[in-house]
């Protein structure tokens, strides 16, 4: 089965938006396979606009010559992706990836390059042009290099089988499209041609869908056409922002399974933003990132780490290898809050092999304070054994669990019999 458990890995763009290139791919993923790999982390993956000769920010340069093939595709830009050179594309890049045992990851954008429709290029292996599958009057509103398709031409089909033929014949293992996991209704039926073409490649791509928030009354046909999907627009190190995420992530938690999983989005952690000044840590204090990685586990969503992981320090390394926590991911199963409250929540998600459960609880509140979770909450007795997962401390029990939390953090236990 594709994607049996929440990917993990990391994507580009919180570091370095647009302007990401192969050395700095490829010292990242040298990273994982070194610190991170043995923990669960495999997928490296190239956002936005690589095909963008003269991306150098987290901004889209409009109407800016992309690169592509004789069929309309697009190709990684050679001046940033040297190895792209002589029609290669991210071959020689996914073989390096994969090298060091890792996964290989792109973002694409829904629809086809604007340039390719306005030149009529051919579709590869088929007597339509771009233009016979361009439609012009679905743009994206924040990006303006692609044309969407006309999914209800054949030609809107054979340009996704082209373009997946060519990730297929990269390695490419992960695919990110964006523009369209929010964009309901007029996408529907473009998401189950891209996931069409996807599952008809010959290579198991997981296909993560973007931006959120994806409509929730269209849960079951996100799972069955994607693997994951954002429930969130852009994600970033503001507490407001992961304040929001307990709403979503209770809405959405009864949808995570096997092959499918809500996206809450990328792990702001570490040095983001690398185009403004080379170093702009993550906003997020230690107790926030603390209650991000025990939420995003606890409603079992992918994590895609944002920060350029060669600077990392080691609260941050430390703060992503913790084995306990990334368990949860793998072990559990059915999480849902127990109670939500202004200023705290509970969490809990039973073991799948039956021998306990995992809880969370959660200062959400601007102030220290100790929040209590009763047993009694949980269906169980004082006479269970209950482990600290960020401390490894057995914790005492008095009919309850305890912690005192400074403001924003989290705590988390492992529950089984005695």
């Amino acid at each position: 089965m594709i994607a049996q458990y929440p990917p993990m890995g990391w994507n580009s763009w919180d570091c370095y938006g647009a302007a990401v290139n192969e050395t700095q791919v490829m010292q990242n993923a040298d990273y994982m396979a070194k610190h991170l790999k043995k923990y669960g982390w495999e997928y490296v993956v190239v956002d936005i606009e690589w095909f963008q000769p003269t991306a150098s920010s987290h901004e889209y340069e409009p109407f800016s010559q992309l690169t592509m093939d004789a069929y309309g595709r697009l190709t990684p830009a050679v001046n940033r992706f040297p190895s792209a050179a002589g029609g290669k594309g991210f071959g020689p890049l996914a073989d390096y990836v994969h090298g060091l045992g890792l996964k290989f990851g792109i973002h694409i954008m829904r629809g086809l390059p604007r340039m390719a429709a306005h030149r009529r290029l051919p579709v590869l292996n088929s007597e339509f042009t771009c233009a016979d599958a361009a439609n012009p009057n679905s743009i994206c509103q924040w990006n303006p290099d692609m044309y969407g398709l006309k999914c209800d031409q054949p030609a809107a089909k054979a340009y996704y089988d082209s373009i997946f033929a060519l990730y297929a014949s990269w390695g490419v293992d992960f695919v990110k499209c964006d523009d369209i996991a929010r964009e309901y209704p007029h996408c529907a039926r473009e998401i189950e041609l891209i996931s069409e073409a996807c599952r008809g490649c010959g290579r198991e791509i997981v296909l993560s869908l973007s931006p959120g928030p994806a409509p929730l009354e269209q849960a079951e046909h996100l799972k069955q056409y994607a693997n994951m999907w954002r429930i969130t627009d852009d994600f970033w190190d503001e507490w407001r922002l992961l304040r929001a995420m307990f709403e979503r992530a209770e809405k959405w938690c009864v949808h995570a399974g096997p092959g499918h999983w809500p996206d809450a989005d990328m792990l702001p952690v570490g040095p983001l933003r690398q185009d403004y000044d080379g170093n702009d840590r993550t906003k997020f204090t230690r107790a926030e990132q603390r209650t991000m990685m025990t939420l995003w586990c606890m409603m079992r969503s992918p994590l895609m780490i944002g920060g350029e992981m060669t600077k990392f320090d080691t609260f941050t390394l430390s703060l992503l290898t913790n084995e306990k926590l990334l368990a949860i991911e793998k072990e559990s199963f059915c999480a849902h809050p127990v109670w939500m409250k202004e200023d705290a929540s509970a969490w809990v998600a039973p073991r799948r092999d039956g021998t306990g459960v995992y809880a969370a609880v959660f200062n959400l509140s601007d102030d220290e304070r100790t929040v209590t979770l009763p047993l009694s909450d949980l269906e169980m007795s004082d006479t269970v054994r209950a482990q600290s997962i960020w401390t490894d401390e057995n914790a005492e029990k008095h009919g309850c669990l305890s912690a005192r939390l400074s403001p924003h953090d989290a705590a988390a236990w492992l529950i089984a019999n005695e």
